[in-house]
């Protein structure tokens, strides 16, 4: 998986983040694990590897502001409190919200859409997305409008898996400063049915607490 995320107000276009990683997913098309690095962020690199899109899952970071707080000698924080919402917290707000390895949702946007040749182009509700996938529902996305529209652009490969995913719609609310902003997020996606294995990162360099202020024991309570 390789994604861009754009941000428009109208007049100025800017590219906000870079990602590129794996996704190892189950028979339902259900994220079981994910590892992936993102650039282009207010803190630097950042690398998350998270596991069981459940509650109770379990996530690490390397960089990004988390890399700040580490002690020293450890290189990844460990949290294994993460809930339904894991996957929105470690990747961003602005990640692709439209899981094309879920046959409902991709049932879903072929019907929603018109078909051109290796292109699907069509528009979905936010509601509706959430109907059909377990990704959108459990994504901080629930909560806005449910009425949003989100535009989407699928291109399929000869075989017809999904190569590529275009998605773009406008903040109708949420954080004051992303209303009206319109958020473009462009994914593509290779190497379908490939064996992923993605595992933990090594203890001896993991922490499950942060130095924050000067205080090295910062953590949830378990």
């Amino acid at each position: 998986m390789a994604e861009t995320t754009t941000f428009s107000d109208g007049d100025v276009e800017r590219t906000e983040r870079r990602r590129k990683g794996v996704f190892e997913f189950n028979a339902k098309g259900d994220v079981k694990a994910l590892d992936v690095t993102t650039t282009g962020g207010e803190y630097g690199v950042e690398r998350v590897i998270g596991f069981n899109h459940d509650i109770g899952g379990t996530s690490y970071r390397s960089g990004g502001l988390v890399g700040k707080w580490l002690k020293k000698g450890k290189t990844w924080w460990k949290d294994s409190h993460q809930l339904h919402l894991w996957h929105t917290e470690l990747l961003g707000y602005d990640e692709q919200l439209v899981n094309p390895a879920e046959p409902a949702t991709l049932a879903a946007l072929l019907k929603n859409g018109q078909r051109s040749g290796d292109t699907v182009i069509g528009a979905i509700t936010f509601k509706e997305l959430e109907q059909v996938s377990r990704w959108a529902e459990h994504s901080t996305h629930v909560g806005w409008d449910p009425d949003t529209r989100l535009t989407y652009t699928v291109t399929l490969t000869s075989a017809g898996l999904v190569s590529r995913v275009q998605s773009t719609f406008t903040f109708a609310d949420g954080l004051d400063e992303l209303v009206g902003e319109t958020l473009h997020v462009d994914t593509r996606y290779r190497r379908w049915g490939d064996k992923v294995s993605i595992k933990a990162p090594d203890h001896q360099k993991t922490t499950t607490e942060l130095c924050i202020e000067g205080i090295c024991n910062w953590r949830l309570p378990g």
